[in-house]
C-alpha cells in the first residue's frame, strides 16, 4: 500500500495535469473531494517555484551571524588546533552564547573539520632547501638509477605494536570486561631494533641490532649485510648506497670505512623518511609481525626475520617505479612535508 506521502505527491500532480487540462478550482476540488483554498495553494506553489515537491523549510533561525563566521573560520585558519570550547569562548566574550557543537557544525559547513593531525618530522629552513634541492636534482635521473639503489635503514619494533588509537563496540557499564579492554605492559613489553636493505629488485639482507648501535656496530652490519646484498639483488657495478644522515652514518670512523671498501653513498637531506620508500616496507613487516602476536623478544626477532624474507619482489619493483613521484611531491611542496 502506497505511503500517505506518496499519495499527496501523487495528488498534487494530478491536480496539476487537470489545472493545465483547462478544469477550475471548483471542478478540481470537487473532483478531488479538497477544500478550495487547497487547491488554490497548490497551484500558486506552482506557478511561483516552478514545482509541487515540498520545500526545504528554515527552521529556528541560526544564532550565529554571518560576522560571528567569518571570525570563527579566520580563527581557526589562523590557528587549526583551536578547540570548538576556545571558539566558545571567543564568541562568549561578545556577547554571543552558542553551544559549541553549533560551531563545529556550522565549520563543518564552510569545509572545516576536526580531523587527527599528520605526524612529520620538523623541517627547519635549512632541511626544507635540501630536500627542494634534492628532488629537483634527481627529478630527471634514468629509473636504472633508481634500480641499482641500495636502500637502508633501521627500525624499532615493539613486542606489542604501536601506541595507536583503538575503538571497540560495547554496550553501557561493559567497559572493564576482558574483551573490551587493551591490555598493556610496563615499558612496553620490550622491543627490537633491526636493519634492512632492499633494492628494485627486492628485499636484501636483514639483521638484528643487539645492544647500543654505534658507528663500530653499524660498520660491522655494513660489512656482513651489504655487499652479500648487492650480489643477491644482483646490482649493477655502478650501483649506490643509501643511507640517511644518522650520526652513526656519517660519523668520521664510518666516512672512512665506507671510502676504504669503496662504497659510493648517495647525499641524502635530512628528516627525509618520505623520500626513502624503505618506510612502506617497514610499515608491512610490523603488520606482519604483530599479526603473528609474538609473546617475547626472541619471537618477535624471529618474526621480524621471516617476514622480511616474505616480502615479495614486485612490492620493492612497484616502490621504485613510482619513487619520481616522490620527488615531483616534494618540489610540489617547495621542500615540505608530503603525503608519502
Amino acid at each position: 500500500m502506497p505511503r500517505s506521502k506518496e499519495i499527496q505527491k501523487q495528488m498534487r500532480k494530478r491536480i496539476m495535469e487537470l489545472y493545465q487540462s483547462g478544469k477550475g478550482y471548483k471542478a478540481i476540488s470537487k473532483a478531488w473531494g479538497l477544500q478550495r483554498t487547497t487547491v488554490r495553494a497548490i497551484i500558486h506553489k506552482w506557478r511561483k517555484h516552478g514545482t509541487v515537491e515540498n520545500l526545504p523549510r528554515s527552521g529556528q533561525p541560526t544564532k550565529i551571524t554571518p560576522r560571528a563566521q567569518r571570525q570563527l573560520i579566520q580563527e581557526v585558519t589562523k590557528d587549526p588546533t583551536t578547540t570548538s570550547k576556545e571558539l566558545q569562548a571567543s564568541l562568549a566574550s561578545v556577547k554571543l552564547s552558542v553551544h559549541d557543537s553549533t560551531i563545529r557544525k556550522r565549520l563543518g559547513k564552510n569545509g572545516l573539520h576536526g580531523r587527527v593531525p599528520r605526524r612529520k618530522p620538523l623541517l627547519s629552513k635549512k632541511n626544507i632547501k635540501a630536500r627542494l634541492s634534492f628532488a629537483r636534482k634527481h627529478l630527471d635521473d634514468p629509473q636504472d638509477f633508481w634500480d641499482n639503489t641500495l636502500w637502508t635503514d633501521e627500525t624499532k619494533v615493539e613486542l606489542f605494536g604501536r601506541c595507536v588509537s583503538h575503538y571497540v563496540w560495547r554496550k553501557s557499564n561493559t567497559a572493564f570486561q576482558k574483551k573490551n579492554i587493551i591490555p598493556t605492559v610496563k615499558y612496553g613489553g620490550g622491543s627490537g631494533m633491526v636493519w634492512g636493505c632492499f633494492a628494485a629488485s627486492g628485499p636484501g639482507r636483514h639483521a638484528v641490532i643487539s645492544g647500543t648501535m654505534n658507528s663500530a656496530v653499524y660498520q660491522n652490519i655494513l660489512k656482513e649485510n651489504v655487499r652479500p646484498s648487492v650480489c643477491d639483488l644482483k646490482l649493477k657495478r655502478t650501483w649506490v648506497l643509501q643511507q640517511d644522515n644518522d650520526p652513526k652514518h656519517t660519523s668520521k670512523s664510518t666516512s672512512e670505512w665506507l671510502k676504504k671498501n669503496k662504497m659510493k653513498t648517495l647525499e641524502w637531506p635530512s628528516q627525509s623518511p618520505d623520500l626513502n620508500p624503505i618506510e612502506m616496507l617497514w610499515h608491512d613487516l610490523k603488520k606482519a609481525v604483530h599479526a603473528r602476536k609474538p609473546s617475547n623478544v626472541a619471537d618477535l626477532q624471529q618474526f621480524c626475520k621471516d617476514e622480511w624474507a616474505k616480502i615479495p619482489p614486485q612490492r620493492c619493483k612497484r616502490l621504485m617505479a613510482s619513487y619520481r613521484k616522490r620527488l615531483i611531491a616534494v618540489v610540489a611542496a617547495k621542500g615540505g612535508p608530503t603525503s608519502y
